[in-house]
């Protein structure tokens, strides 16, 4: 009975084990498959990250291999901006003084041979007092040429004819390390619009700063090591390189509309106080049909090569002085910073143009309107001047454009109305951003007034461009809308992408935001800017910006700075050319002009624009259409233009001298009857015998305020 209950029992026994063995089997399976899975998860995703520190158990070098910055090239393909490779000299004292330092002499002579600026003892002193060191750095970012006499020393290796071996044998522990610099060929060109780079390769200011992700690579490396066969091992990693963008500037109009500034700049800079030719200066040239910028330039300008360089504007002693005052940075960005983007400013005149759009596109006004103008207006308690204190007269809509009539420009905005006014306002975009592709565009939205915010006065004052601010920016993309068909396009500096390799990535198409006026009120304005500039026009005011040879269009600016009465003026000019078929759009706006009478300033920001469009309409293949005088064809020469070169041989005519030829100018003022002196041609006012500009009107040397000192 014993011995049966025995083996009864040993029979259960390997059943119940058996069941054990099965479950511990399955659990050393299932142990065994989700360690596999974390393994395959962590080579996934943290493989190159074990690796490496697999790698620093072992003897290894790991080297970076540097990424290049992508080129900025202009809309023709000339580089703006480019990264060139440059070298580092790196000294490994180490493996110079291997073999009981058998190499060190052989060494430092081939430096000192090859590398002149090398301080030959400092670099002993270095080797001798830090024999383990392995990364000695005493010459940076030389050119390829500046190492060259250097290498072909050190790959030297194999025997001469005599049998001797090469010099290469004996040197030992340099090698160069690469990496870029950045460069800007043209030094200042384009220097608001570009930006340039840190010492680390991050873009500050301009395109090099909006468009640094895209500019910017990635790094790579390659790490070395000995493994367990004492056999050499590489992995490398690649770098990937930055892309390269085209931007729309066009690198020749970009020097003529600098060289123009410069030119106002050097002859303005002491002119009445010392110091500066304006507190700032800025054009902008833009294509009317695309948003694309051609040139956007301020002065004075500064060198991209060497940005934190201001010897060019101060001397040793203001300079030292600025760094103990902390306003050493103030003053390089003041210097860097674009102020066609960044400054805001009250538009003056050059904003009519929009206001007489509001109102024939609204029907408040019609182009058969005409207004009283009797030298000024009262509004809300305040005696609001015209530009002309005698007054106008009867003025055409056409007349008040041309002649910059502020009261009849206030007489439309009643019209019009404050709602309505203020609606358009932000149809074209004042008080918004362009959402332009620079780093550093200025907000306005607290700068220009709702409705709510609006009274009679504020509205008065707004039509002829004060009461609010604006950006350079801002007044070209919507005037450019105006004078274009009434298409708004999104202001644009980059036209493509590409790789470094010059495949295209993508390409940015001109982008039409919204049609802020119809075709019909865009003529309108056309026409009227045009007899702004008209030569044959009586009583215009832009008469100095047409260029020879050319109809334009256009509209002159003199806005009063706060406080009101301090004789402080922004002026400017801003037309398109040529007239009957708008292709470009020009901004010139100079801040403070320093002269004793700063209104004087607009006829400057005219001649500017006139300068730059003499050059730039033949180089953009827009022929004369009209015949030259005499006296415009003496201009040509003296500035060196060869006009009959590229426009064939004009006819020289004088202007005509018959009324009939120069159409409906509206009311002749009341000051053109007055008697002239013979001297200097300006009319004599009979009541207080002051001599009146015979274009204005207005006193000659005095200032007088379109609106009331507040």
């Amino acid at each position: 009975m014993a011995k049966k209950a025995k083996m009864k029992l040993r029979q259960k026994f390997p059943i119940r084990m058996q069941k054990k063995l099965i479950v511990l089997f399955c659990l050393i399976l299932l142990a065994f498959v989700g360690l596999s899975a974390r393994l395959i998860w962590i080579n996934s995703k943290k493989g190159e990250q074990y690796s490496k520190q697999i790698l620093s158990q072992q003897k290894y070098d790991s080297v970076t291999l540097p990424y290049r910055r992508g080129d900025i090239l202009d809309c023709n393909g000339t580089t703006l901006a480019v990264s060139e490779k440059v070298y580092s000299l790196v000294l490994d004292a180490k493996v110079m003084l291997t073999k009981d330092g058998k190499y060190l002499d052989s060494t430092l002579k081939a430096l000192e041979e090859c590398f002149p600026q090398l301080d030959m003892k400092e670099v002993k002193n270095y080797i001798t007092n830090n024999p383990t060191s392995s990364y000695y750095v005493p010459l940076k970012k030389m050119s390829y040429s500046e190492i060259s006499d250097f290498m072909e020393i050190q790959n030297d290796t194999q025997k001469d004819e005599d049998g001797n071996p090469g010099r290469g044998n004996d040197i030992k522990g340099v090698w160069f390390e690469e990496s870029y610099k950045r460069g800007y060929p043209y030094g200042s060109l384009a220097c608001d619009v570009i930006g340039f780079t840190t010492s680390d390769g991050i873009g500050m200011y301009g395109l090099e700063e909006y468009y640094n992700d895209l500019l910017s690579g990635t790094n790579g490396r390659e790490f070395g090591y000995l493994n367990d066969d004492s056999s050499l091992e590489r992995t490398t990693k690649p770098a990937q390189d930055g892309y390269t963008i085209v931007s729309t500037i066009d690198a020749n109009i970009q020097s003529i509309v600098e060289e123009k500034l410069n030119n106002f700049w050097v002859e303005y800079k002491d002119n009445y106080k010392e110091g500066q030719a304006a507190n700032n200066i800025g054009c902008i040239v833009m294509d009317v049909n695309s948003g694309e910028v051609l040139a956007m330039a301020s002065a004075p300008t500064f060198d991209l090569n060497s940005p934190y360089d201001l010897s060019a504007y101060y001397d040793e002693d203001q300079i030292t002085l600025m760094k103990e005052d902390d306003t050493y940075f103030e003053t390089l960005n003041s210097i860097w910073r674009n102020f066609c983007i960044t400054d805001t400013y009250e538009p003056g005149s050059t904003f009519k143009p929009f206001t007489v759009a509001m109102g024939l596109e609204t029907g408040k006004i019609h182009d058969t309107d005409t207004f009283e103008c009797g030298g000024s207006l009262e509004v809300g308690g305040h005696k609001i001047r015209c530009h002309n204190r005698y007054g106008d007269g009867t003025v055409t809509v056409k007349h008040a454009i041309a002649s910059s009539c502020n009261v009849a420009l206030m007489r439309m905005s009643f019209a019009i109305g404050k709602e309505t006014f203020a609606e358009y306002q932000r149809n074209f975009n004042l008080g918004l951003k362009t959402n332009i592709d620079l780093a550093g565009e200025a907000r306005t939205a607290e700068l220009v007034h709702g409705a709510e915010k609006i009274d009679q006065t504020d509205l008065a004052v707004s039509s002829f461009g004060q009461g609010f601010n604006v950006t350079m920016i801002q007044m070209i993309t919507g005037y450019s809308a105006l004078i274009n068909g009434g298409y708004y396009y999104e202001p644009h500096m980059v036209k493509q992408i590409r790789t470094t390799n010059g495949a295209v990535v993508k390409n940015i198409e001109p982008r039409v935001l919204k049609q802020v006026v119809s075709e019909s009120t865009s003529a309108y304005l056309r026409e009227y800017c045009e007899a702004v500039c008209d030569p044959n026009y009586t009583g215009n005011t832009g008469k100095s910006a047409r260029p020879a040879g050319y109809l334009i269009g256009g509209k002159t600016g003199t806005a009063q700075t706060l406080p009101r009465g301090n004789g402080e003026y922004v002026v400017s000019f801003i037309g398109f050319a040529p007239a009957d078929d708008p292709q470009i759009a020009i901004y010139v706006v100079i801040d403070r002009p320093n002269m004793p009478d700063q209104t004087g300033g607009t006829r400057q920001a005219a001649i500017i624009a006139k300068n730059v469009l003499t050059e730039v309409l033949p180089y953009m293949g827009i022929f004369m259409t009209e015949e030259l005088s005499e006296k415009e064809l003496k201009e040509l020469e003296e500035k060196k233009l060869d006009d009959t070169r590229k426009y064939g041989t004009p006819v020289v005519k004088e202007p005509s001298t018959d009324p009939a030829d120069y159409g409906d100018m509206g009311t002749t003022p009341a000051w053109k009857s007055f008697e002239k002196d013979p001297e200097t041609g300006y009319y004599i006012d009979p009541n207080t015998n002051e001599l009146l500009d015979p274009e204005t009107g207005n006193p000659v040397g005095t200032n007088y305020d379109p609106i009331p000192s507040e």
